[in-house]
């Protein structure tokens, strides 16, 4: 056996095999990750709350963006220095990062003290220990990917996969253990039990490359590289978080309860087209960021791993066309949620346009090229802009004339597949813009002419 799989991992090369490796370890953890967001969830939160799970984690998500911006500014420094083998620099380099990440969350602490109330009654919650958790859930779904991206740039993926087979028991058991008694409660502190376990375990998983004597790393060029890096992802985050955030409270905020409800449970399926696409985010970024040290052409490795990617949510959304209902139908309260099966392939489709862009977002930043962000930020704000006077019109629609107050009212979101043509659209705009640019832009040979010269 072992030698069977030696000559398939020599046949697929590094990259696939890799991701054919974490393929199977995370499918593994699925099934139990499967009967947490499928069964357990909907049995114990209320279906009037469920719709604003979704909000609620993008809003975590939200608090953390300094830290989370600080974090992928690490994986570039950290795929940087793992190449070179500069472990000492590296040790360094995650001392400051988890220092600052601290300071971060300090602020975050300060922010949701004025925030979260007035966005649990805008969502419709009332839970007075989600303050702390949410916290919580922000700081160590910070910091863990500090860990994992130096697990990724360093190739442990054995390491990954472990992790990501173990958390998932994880966190079923503390759902299990705290859902009964508090529910929306019980639901984040399982979400903060794998993070805080990946921190764990990637911590003992570097500690070979960490035992070594910490180097100098930080002077004023470091400082200034790390600073310009940094802005330019703490604005790519607020402009996404804002878009993601403003989308999905837009939807538990405008909609019936039963329509966000509905859109939760469909996207506990359609979700499942994003497997494979989390596995190539994973491999795909010390690889692309390989090939550009080498001054060679990454447009190759993209194209084939999002035509692999669009072939799997076709072969997921295949069988939601006929079977979606009758899914639904089996899940508890299950006779409240069939009639959104038609919602499951639709947002299957939406995602492999999103993955198309992630794929091509990652390489970008694997190379540290950031010119694709002069569109796409200034599209995310135009676009959460947009959205929220389409729906807030009614505030001054006798102050529009009656031609812009009728558009307003037409284009307005009523229904889960109003805000599903909302969403596609941007999906498609986005997908077009990262299509021409890849095929307009010169990968590996321009760089490849310039070192001649």
């Amino acid at each position: 056996m072992r030698k069977l799989f030696d000559k398939l991992h020599a046949r697929l090369g590094d990259f696939w095999w890799y991701s054919l490796m974490l393929f199977c370890a995370c499918r593994a953890a699925d099934l139990l990750n499967a009967f947490v967001g499928l069964w357990l969830v909907p049995k114990y939160v209320n279906p009037s709350e469920l719709g604003a799970l979704t909000p609620l984690m993008n809003f975590a998500n939200f608090l953390a963006l300094p830290a989370a911006a600080f974090a992928s500014t690490f994986r570039n420094e950290v795929s940087r220095l793992s190449i070179s083998h500069e472990f000492g620099k590296l040790k360094t380099l995650m001392r400051g990062v988890f220092i600052a990440t601290a300071i971060f969350l300090f602020f975050a602490i300060l922010a949701s003290r004025f925030l979260l109330p007035l966005f649990l009654e805008r969502i419709r919650i009332v839970e007075g220990s989600l303050g702390f958790i949410i916290i919580a859930v922000s700081f160590v779904s910070t910091v863990a990917p500090i860990y994992t991206n130096a697990l990724q740039a360093l190739k442990k993926f054995k390491a990954q996969s472990l992790l990501s087979i173990v958390g998932a028991p994880i966190r079923l058991v503390a759902m299990l253990v705290t859902m009964p008694f508090r529910a929306i409660t019980g639901y984040f502190i399982g979400q903060a039990s794998v993070p805080a376990f990946n921190i764990i375990g990637a911590f003992f998983c570097l500690h070979d490359e960490f035992s070594v004597k910490a180097k100098p790393y930080w002077n004023r060029g470091t400082v200034c590289r790390f600073t310009k890096l940094f802005i330019i992802f703490l604005g790519s985050g607020i402009s996404s978080s804002l878009y993601i955030l403003v989308s999905t409270t837009i939807l538990r905020q405008r909609l019936p309860d039963l329509d966000s409800a509905g859109y939760y449970m469909a996207t506990r399926f359609s979700d499942i087209a994003s497997f494979l696409l989390a596995i190539f985010i994973t491999t795909l970024f010390p690889y692309t960021a390989e090939l550009t040290a080498q001054k060679k052409d990454v447009r190759p490795l993209i194209l084939k791993t999002t035509g692999v990617t669009i072939l799997f949510y076709a072969l997921v959304a295949l069988p939601f066309f006929f079977l979606g209902e009758s899914i639904l139908a089996l899940l508890p309260h299950g006779e409240q949620y069939y009639a959104y099966g038609w919602a499951i392939p639709w947002l299957i489709g939406i995602g492999a346009l999103e993955a198309f862009i992630s794929l091509y977002s990652l390489a970008e930043i694997s190379a540290n090229r950031f010119t694709y962000l002069k569109w796409m930020i200034p599209f995310y704000l135009s676009y959460s802009v947009i959205l929220l006077l389409v729906t807030g019109y009614g505030h001054f629609a006798d102050k529009l004339p009656i031609t812009v107050s009728t558009f307003l009212s037409e284009h307005n979101i009523y229904s889960l597949d109003t805000m599903l043509m909302w969403m596609t659209g941007a999906a498609a705009g986005k997908a077009v813009c990262c299509a021409t640019q890849m095929l307009l832009k010169k990968y590996g040979v321009k760089n490849a002419r310039e070192k001649d010269d």
